[in-house]
């Protein structure tokens, strides 16, 4: 499947840094911390500096991943 085949994933086309962005904007730094217990969200948190540790570490991004897809569907849920 390429890229462009994929119009029901809801993270096509999103970056991890718009991502991680709407998620610091809707939690802040300490719930995604609390959320996500990793050493760069919770000791002197910066998008860059978060950005490059997941974007070399698997396992976080999709925690990044899962938090963004369950945020968006509460989103969703509560508009209904």
């Amino acid at each position: 499947m390429t890229f462009q085949e994929q119009p029901r994933n809801p993270l096509h086309g999103l970056t991890l840094e718009r991502m991680l962005t709407d998620l610091v904007d809707h939690y802040g730094w300490a719930e995604l911390g609390a959320r996500i217990p990793v050493r760069c969200f919770n000791l002197d948190p910066s998008i860059p500096s978060s950005l490059r540790f997941l974007r070399k570490t698997p396992w976080a991004r999709e925690k990044v991943e899962q938090l963004y897809l369950y945020t968006l569907r509460q989103h969703q849920r509560a508009q209904r």
